[in-house]
């Protein structure tokens, strides 16, 4: 074993990098992405459509909206048009994460985004901001499926589901903050800098991306390669120095003459490994009872939250006559977001980090806030509306913590980015890219803003209910279990979770 001593098996970690700067980068990047949901939801940036009165009066609308004359449904369309990239993407980026870098995905993805805000700010009719808004998904989804696990990876055993809460988090406070910058920017300049603005803010970490020593994640072979992610995975005879001994032979004698016939070979041999993979993982997905029964109640969750948040504001102006509508519903959310999100992650490891009791917090907190959010839309005066939507808001948020370690918890580590993106794209797929166009024509169809949000809200329900199932199904915390059987030696080895603080020598010397 002498020859593989000179090796290095796991990338070596910077000094300055420690578990809690982890995860506070991962913290201002997610609420930065949540920011922008929010933010293209205020009203001070989404505006208000150009009205008319029977005498023919007409008064001139304002925002996206106003300036290029978008419909209700099309405004809805709008709101969910990033969905498109994310739900395309999120599988790719969870399948390379296995062939390249996690770090350098993440990087690569919020470049994607980072310029497709910029496009957004120069959009010029409904189609070109909506292909930027897809641009934005693709962007995004690198981050959504590979933060959670590093996350995982680096949380203290008993703080796991806490710093899950802290993480999720900067959900509802990301746009919270993005109805009240909206409306700021957009009412005092133009809605077109408050994207301008968020590419600013983004662009540093998408630096930080590429130029900073990556990490590896816990069931994944370490990529030594410092070339482009495209070289990774396929011994390349100008790249590749590597030179054994005692009658082995070389690579580079091995590869003379027969580079380009090799690559060609694995090029496709790879691509069609990443399908058959892909594909296989999925069947085991879905075949997890666990994982398929969180996913249902995740759906119907995000149904309604996602319609919340992006029909908010509005249906506050017009039901309780809001005349800041934004500010009020963003401080609203900042706390319960704030408050709630942290007493679900908290309280999970009060009562025991379990998969069983995960369902518990789930259903009761679900159910409950159901009951109060329904209970708030039934008042006429605002006042008792916004106590007992407080309080909805506040049990509601508190399963963004639970939801998100069943998912992580009840796979194979190796499994942990397929498990977060795919459920991802389901619950963006039948929850919340659907919920906002569908409410724009409920309420196109029924013109009363208080209607359709007791029959959005109703939606809670069964997620409550999908949840109290999963309380009553046979679950296994696998998050230390092995990788599976074709997985390498070097796989076993390879998880360097800062905390843990492995060098590359003791690595290397833990196999000799």
């Amino acid at each position: 074993m002498a020859g593989v001593s000179s090796v290095s098996l796991a990338a070596p970690n910077p000094s300055w990098f420690s578990p809690k700067i982890l995860l506070t980068m991962f913290c201002i990047i997610n609420m930065l992405t949540y920011i922008d949901r929010g933010t293209i939801a205020s009203n001070g940036v989404n505006g208000s459509s150009r009205t008319c009165t029977e005498s023919g009066t007409c008064t001139s609308g304002s925002g996206i909206q106003g300036d290029f004359d978008l419909s209700n449904f099309e405004d809805g369309v709008l709101s969910s048009a990033f969905m498109v990239g994310l739900l395309i993407s999120s599988p790719v980026f969870a399948t390379l994460a296995k062939s390249f870098n996690p770090f350098r995905l993440i990087g690569f993805g919020l470049s994607v985004w980072t310029f497709a805000v910029i496009g957004c700010g120069f959009s010029f009719n409904f189609w070109s901001i909506t292909v930027c808004r897809m641009l934005v998904g693709v962007g995004e989804a690198s981050f959504i499926s590979l933060a959670a696990p590093f996350i995982d990876d680096n949380a203290p055993a008993a703080q796991k589901s806490a710093w899950l809460a802290i993480f999720y988090m900067c959900i509802p406070t990301g746009y919270a903050m993005g109805y009240v910058y909206g409306g700021l920017v957009g009412s005092n300049l133009n809605w077109r800098y408050a994207f301008w603005g968020e590419a600013i803010l983004m662009f540093p970490f998408a630096i930080l991306g590429f130029v900073m020593k990556p990490l590896q994640l816990k069931g994944f072979a370490p990529i030594q390669s410092k070339e482009a992610p495209s070289d990774i995975e396929k011994p390349s005879c100008e790249t590749e120095d590597v030179e054994v001994k005692d009658g082995k032979i070389s690579m580079k004698d091995e590869c003379n003459g027969k580079c380009s016939s090799i690559s060609s070979r694995l090029i496709g041999s790879n691509y069609w490994d990443h399908l058959s993979r892909f594909a296989k993982d999925t069947r085991v997905l879905l075949s997890n009872k666990v994982y398929v029964v969180n996913a249902l109640g995740s759906i119907a969750y995000n149904f309604v939250l996602g319609a919340y948040s992006y029909w908010g504001p509005k249906a506050g102006y017009n039901i309780y006559n809001m005349t800041d509508a934004d500010l009020i519903f963003g401080g609203i959310t900042i706390v319960c977001g704030i408050v709630g999100t942290l007493a679900g992650g908290y309280i999970l490891d009060f009562i025991s980090s379990t998969i069983t009791n995960a369902f518990k917090l789930l259903s009761v907190a679900t159910f409950l806030g159901a009951i109060f959010c329904f209970s708030a839309f039934c008042f006429k005066s605002m006042y008792p509306f916004l106590a007992f939507f407080a309080v909805g808001e506040l049990l509601v948020f508190a399963t963004q913590a639970p939801v998100n370690y069943i998912n992580l918890q009840c796979v194979k580590p190796n499994m942990r980015p397929l498990s977060m993106a795919i459920a991802t794209v389901a619950l963006h797929v039948f929850g919340d890219v659907p919920s906002s166009p569908l409410v724009g024509v409920l309420q196109d169809y029924v013109n009363n803003w208080r209607e359709t949000a007791l029959i959005l809200t109703a939606i809670l329900f069964p997620a409550a209910g999908f949840w109290f199932i999963g309380t009553f199904l046979p679950s296994v915390d696998r998050f230390d279990e092995e990788t599976e059987p074709d997985t390498s030696a070097t796989h076993e080895s390879s998880t360097t979770p800062l905390l843990e603080e492995k060098t590359t020598t003791e690595a290397t010397e833990s196999i000799t």
